[in-house]
C-alpha cells in the first residue's frame, strides 16, 4: 500500500481550517499534521479545546508551539525600541504576529518531513501573503495548498461539507471576528466594512471595570520594559500582559485602523491593545528626555520603515536586521521609569525619573536661565544662522522676484 504523504496544516479550530482538516485528509488523501503557533493569545485551556476538535476531525497528531518568546525577543522589542504604530495608530499586533506562526509552521513541517503545508487564509486579505512567501522563502521544497482560497469556498459550503461528514458542531458565524494576542487583539466586523461606522462598546472583548483616576509607572532598561508600578518583572512578557491588564480595565488602546493592504486595498479593523499603546507612549516619552535631535529624527524613520516592512511580510529580509541593530544600539540610555495616570478612555503622560534626562544639566534651564553661553554669544550665532536665508531673501530682492 502506497504510503500517504504527509500535510502540516496551520489550524486554528476555526471553520476554515476546520474543513482543511477533513478535506485534506478524505479528498486529497493525506496524512494530516495540525499545528498551532501560540504567540501568546491562547490559554492552556483554549490550546486543550483546539488539540481536541483536530483529533475529532481526524488529524494523526496536534502539536501546539509556544513561540510568545521568540515574538519578544525577535520583534516586539524592536517595536517597542522603533515605536512602531503603523499610520501612527495600529501597532501591527496580528501582522507581526503572523510571520512568526508561520515560521513555527514551516519549521515545525521540516522537523517531521512534510510533504507539503496548508492553510486557511482566503484571497482577501494580508495573511495569504505572509503565510505563503514565509513558507517559500523557508522552505521552497514543500508545496503549499490552501483549500479556502483556491476554491473560493462558502460558508455554507464548508458547514455542509462537514456535516455530511459527520462532524456536528456549531459553526455559526460570530458576530466579530476576534484575533487576541500579546501584542494587542483586532477585531472585525461588519462596521468595519463600512467608512462610515465605527465598533459598539460591546464588540470590545475587554470592557470597563474601572472609574476615577490611577497612577501607574513603567521601567524601562536599556529600552525594554523591566517594571510596571515598581515590581521589576524577570520576563518582560510577564510585564506586557500587567500593563495590559491594567489599562484594559479602563477600555484605554482602543481604535480603528484604516490602512494599504498588501494586495492593494484599503482595509479598515478595530483594535485594543492597551499595553501596547501604554508602553509605547512611555518610551517615546522617555526617550524625548534621553536621546538626541537627531537620535530621535532617524530613530522616527527607521521605526516607520521597520513597521511597514514587518507589517508587508518582509521579515525576512536582511535589511531587517539592520533596522534593528541600529534600533537596538539607540536604546543605551533609554532607561528610567514613566509615571502615567489612567483613566476611562484616556490616560495622560506625567513625567519621567532618569539618569540620563538631557533636561538635567548645568547649561541652562529652557526659558529661563542660560549658564553656559551669554547673550552675545547667542546674537553672534543667530546672525551666522541666519546667513543662507539672508543671501536667498537679498537675491530675490534684487531680481524683483520677491513678492
Amino acid at each position: 500500500m502506497e504510503k500517504k504523504k504527509k500535510v502540516v496544516l496551520a489550524f486554528s479550530g476555526g471553520l476554515d481550517t476546520s474543513f482543511a482538516a477533513k478535506y485534506l485528509s478524505e479528498d486529497l488523501g493525506y496524512e494530516v499534521h495540525t499545528a498551532i503557533a501560540n504567540t501568546g493569545g491562547f490559554s492552556d485551556e483554549e490550546l486543550k479545546t483546539i488539540e481536541e476538535k483536530a483529533l475529532r476531525l481526524g488529524a494523526a497528531s496536534h502539536a501546539s508551539l509556544d513561540v510568545t518568546g521568540d515574538y519578544y525577543d525577535k520583534s516586539i522589542r524592536y517595536m517597542i525600541a522603533g515605536n512602531v504604530l503603523r499610520n501612527g495608530t495600529y501597532p501591527i499586533s496580528v501582522s507581526s504576529e503572523r510571520i512568526f506562526q508561520a515560521i513555527a509552521i514551516i519549521e515545525y513541517a521540516k522537523k517531521i518531513g512534510a510533504d507539503a503545508v496548508a492553510h486557511g487564509s482566503t484571497g482577501a486579505g494580508n495573511d495569504q501573503v505572509r503565510f505563503d512567501l514565509t513558507f517559500q522563502i523557508l522552505a521552497p521544497e514543500i508545496e503549499i495548498i490552501t483549500p479556502t482560497r483556491d476554491m473560493t469556498l462558502t460558508r455554507e459550503y464548508e458547514i455542509d461539507y462537514l456535516k455530511k461528514h459527520g462532524i456536528e458542531a456549531d459553526f455559526k458565524k460570530m458576530e466579530y471576528s476576534i484575533n487576541k494576542g500579546l501584542w494587542g487583539t483586532s477585531i472585525g466586523g461588519k462596521e468595519t466594512l463600512h467608512s462610515e461606522q465605527t465598533l459598539p462598546e460591546s464588540a470590545y472583548p475587554s470592557q470597563i471595570t474601572e472609574k476615577g483616576e490611577e497612577h501607574m509607572t513603567i521601567t524601562f532598561e536599556k529600552g525594554e520594559i523591566s517594571a510596571v508600578n515598581g515590581k521589576t518583572y524577570a520576563d518582560k512578557i510577564d510585564a506586557i500582559r500587567e500593563v495590559e491588564r491594567l489599562g484594559a480595565r479602563y477600555g484605554i488602546g482602543r481604535d480603528m485602523h484604516i490602512g494599504d493592504t498588501i494586495i492593494g486595498i484599503k482595509g479598515r479593523v478595530g483594535f485594543e491593545a492597551a499595553g501596547p499603546i501604554l508602553i509605547i507612549a512611555a518610551h517615546k516619552m522617555l526617550e524625548k528626555h534621553t536621546l538626541t535631535k537627531w537620535q530621535q529624527y532617524w530613530k522616527d524613520q527607521i521605526g516607520t520603515w521597520y513597521g511597514m516592512f514587518l507589517h508587508e511580510s518582509q521579515y525576512l529580509e536582511p535589511v531587517m536586521r539592520d533596522m534593528e541593530a541600529f534600533l537596538e544600539n539607540s536604546q543605551r540610555n533609554v532607561s528610567g521609569t514613566v509615571e502615567i495616570i489612567l483613566r476611562p478612555y484616556s490616560y495622560t503622560l506625567v513625567g519621567v525619573d532618569s539618569p540620563f534626562d538631557l533636561m538635567k544639566t548645568d547649561f541652562g534651564e529652557y526659558g529661563e536661565v542660560n549658564k553656559a553661553w551669554s547673550a552675545d554669544d547667542v546674537k553672534g550665532f543667530t546672525k551666522i544662522l541666519g546667513n543662507q536665508m539672508k543671501i536667498y531673501h537679498n537675491v530675490q530682492k534684487r531680481n524683483g522676484a520677491e513678492e
